[in-house]
This record gives C-alpha cells, sequence and structure tokens, in this order.
C-alpha cells in the first residue's frame, strides 16, 4: 500500500510538495485551513520570478531560485499560465551604492545568473524615465501569475485529497508509528507529516511536539499602484540596490502580466500573523511577539529602520519619495492603494533573520519553518527537497 503523506498548508509551497509526492507514488491529503488555495503568501506578493541574485553562493537560496527560474518559467509555459521573462534593472542612484552593485554582479557570476553591468545611458534605452548612474541588468526575472500556478497544481492533484477550511488543530504520534492529525472533524491517521503552513509553520510545528529553533514575527509588505495614466513612466521592472543587512529588497517598481504598475512593499510589522491592515489586530499575537525575546534585540538593532518604515507606511509622499529615487517623475498623486502581503520571517531567539530557507525534520515530520521570497519562485524544487526527506 502506497504511504499516506499528509501535507498542510495549501499555498505554492505545500501545493508543490503534494504534487512531488504523488509523482513517487504516495497518497495524498492536503490541509488547508482557509477556503481558498494561495490565500496568504503565494496570493498576496508582487508575482515576480527571482533569478538567484541577492542570495549567498551555495545557500538554499542561491541554488533553489536559480534552478526554480527555470522550472517554474516551464511549468507555467506547459499548463497554460501566464509568464512573461522580462529581465530587470537594479540601480544605483548614486556613486555611493556602486560598491554594492558591484557585489551583486559577482553574486550573479558565483550563482550562474545571466547579468550584466551597464551605463546610465544603457538603462534609459530599457526604462526612459530611470535616473542612475549605473544598473545591473538582470536577464532571467520574469512575471507571473502565482495563484495560476497554484490553480494547475490543484488540477494535478487530481487523485489527492484536496480539504479546505480544513485546520490541522492537534498532532500526536501514531500508537503504531506514523502521525496522528486531528481536524476538528476526525483524526486523520498518515505514515508523515510535512508541514508547508508557512506564517503559522512553527506553530504547527510546536502543535507536532518540536521546540523549532525560529519563531516567525509577520511583517506586512504595503504596496501601491501607479494611475493607469502613469503607467507608462515604467517599461518593466525597476529595484534599488538593496541594504545587505535586511532580508527586504526595498520599494520597487513592477510592471505585472496585466500592464498594471505595483509600486513597494513597504516593510511593518503586522500586528497579526495574517494583518494585511492596520486595523487588523491580534492581542494574543502580538503578545507572542512581545514574549519571544528576539523581537526586541532585532527591534534594538533596526529601531531607526523600522521607525522609517512605519512613517513610509503612513504617509503617500514619503513613499512617493522613495520610488522617486528610481524614476523621478513618480509623485505622490500618481499612486493608488494595493492590496497588500504578509512575509513570513522567521527570527532566531538572538535578533538574527534566519537568511536561508529552514527546513527541520522529526522521526515522520518535516517542517518548512522559513521560505519567504524566493520560496514562490523555488516552489518546485524546494519540493524534490522536502520529498527526499519524508520517510
Amino acid at each position: 500500500m502506497a504511504p499516506h503523506v499528509v501535507v498542510i498548508g495549501g499555498g505554492i509551497v505545500g501545493l508543490s510538495v503534494a504534487r512531488e509526492l504523488t509523482m513517487r507514488g504516495n497518497q495524498v491529503t492536503v490541509l488547508e485551513k482557509e477556503d481558498h488555495w494561495a490565500a496568504h503568501q503565494t496570493g498576496n506578493n508582487s508575482n515576480v520570478v527571482h533569478a538567484g541574485l541577492y542570495y549567498k553562493p551555495g545557500s538554499f537560496k542561491a541554488r533553489m531560485s536559480v534552478a526554480g527560474n527555470k522550472s517554474i518559467i516551464n511549468f507555467a509555459r506547459e499548463h497554460g499560465v501566464g509568464v512573461e521573462v522580462c529581465g530587470k534593472l537594479v540601480v544605483a542612484t548614486s556613486e555611493d551604492e556602486l560598491p554594492a552593485l558591484y557585489t551583486l554582479e559577482s553574486r550573479a557570476k558565483a550563482n550562474g545568473v545571466p547579468a550584466n553591468l551597464i551605463s546610465s545611458d544603457e538603462a534609459r534605452e530599457y526604462e526612459p524615465e530611470v535616473s542612475c548612474v549605473a544598473a545591473l541588468r538582470v536577464h532571467s526575472t520574469g512575471i507571473i501569475d502565482f495563484p495560476g500556478v497554484c490553480q494547475a497544481l490543484v488540477k494535478l492533484l487530481n487523485n489527492a485529497d484536496l480539504r479546505l477550511s480544513t485546520p490541522a488543530l492537534g498532532i500526536r504520534a501514531g500508537r503504531n508509528g506514523g502521525v496522528e492529525i486531528a481536524t476538528g472533524r476526525e483524526v486523520i491517521k498518515a505514515d508523515a507529516l510535512v508541514n508547508c503552513a508557512g506564517l503559522q509553520s512553527d506553530r504547527v510545528a510546536r502543535l507536532a511536539g518540536l521546540t523549532p529553533r525560529a519563531t516567525i514575527v509577520p511583517f506586512r509588505g504595503e504596496y501601491y499602484e501607479l494611475k493607469p495614466e502613469r503607467r507608462h513612466l515604467v517599461k518593466g521592472l525597476i529595484y534599488p540596490v538593496p541594504d545587505a543587512a535586511l532580508p527586504f529588497l526595498g520599494v520597487h517598481l513592477t510592471r505585472m502580466l496585466d500592464g498594471s504598475v505595483h509600486a513597494g512593499p513597504n516593510a511593518v510589522l503586522a500586528l497579526r500573523r495574517e494583518g494585511y491592515r492596520w486595523r487588523d489586530v491580534s492581542v494574543a499575537d502580538l503578545l507572542e511577539t512581545a514574549r519571544f525575546p528576539g523581537s526586541w534585540r532585532l527591534a534594538r538593532k533596526y529601531g531607526r529602520t523600522g521607525v522609517d518604515e512605519v512613517l513610509r507606511s503612513l504617509s503617500r509622499k514619503r513613499f512617493a519619495a522613495s520610488l522617486a529615487r528610481l524614476v523621478p517623475a513618480v509623485q505622490a498623486e500618481d499612486l493608488v492603494p494595493a492590496n497588500a502581503g504578509v512575509r513570513a520571517q522567521a527570527l532566531l531567539p538572538d535578533g538574527k533573520l534566519v537568511d536561508d530557507f529552514l527546513i527541520e525534520t522529526a522521526p515522520h515530520q518535516v517542517h518548512v519553518l522559513n521560505a519567504p521570497s524566493p520560496a514562490a519562485t523555488s516552489a518546485l524544487e524546494i519540493a524534490k527537497y522536502v520529498a527526499d526527506q519524508v520517510v
């Protein structure tokens, strides 16, 4: 009889893992607590297929995003999901950003990412409105419909047991081996469990009896869109040179598949695990964050950055000024609010941000505990790795 594996989480990573397991002959059940697939991180992001540019050579992120760039694009094309390989510009807006830009070029070469340095005049051939002293042209970056990828995965999982509106409420070792998962309606007996719960992944791990090394701290990414009459200011994707000490790439401009231009994300602490607005508040979630020592150590280290992000969150003028560093013609009145996303950022007790994918195992269990961007790009590759760990 085929091994039975329960996957918790119906985002792109969970569905990709489920598909990989079924392809290897497993019987699979997917539990998703929301009433639709891709409800959180997968369905609320900038839909960029990352190239693997930013990540430390040899890291999970570097290897999986470079391979994932190819595999997710091929998957989308094979299954009729919208995708376009448009490339992007990472622009240095001042001379003091050039060393970091050169470092990015070196990382691109080390990771096998097709990219080359170009002059400001060459950059304006791609983006006539951009302001920079130099830029890195990254050729393999694309845009994609990640929720559409999830719908294609669901169709491929026609032999799996897919359950929406079904949270995992209790997890314990099985009496005769394996694992048992209580859903409120029944207890599901399985040979193995895979936790791909994203924003809830550390809680699911604790529910299963683990003490995970990291705790999830939610950061809300806030977006605007350019008004339709101002979309001509951006032809493709324009990114700043990121701060290497932070996990976020900075506010950038992204032309989407439908022609709209997204601007963002800003990054502020979310006031609940799935808090997409300032008014989304959970006292229990806030207390959990406040009691975790890593939160205070992070705040002490990045307090000024955090204040700047909050001020930008509260001021469209400040948000527009950040964008105007890249494209000077962008003004506050050009921006209209767009949907926000929430990033599940894993944080260690010493206040360090987990900067790579974090996957922990226990008997009959695999827990994906840190898989923020570029996890969607890397989902099919993460799935192969996770499936290898399932015993």
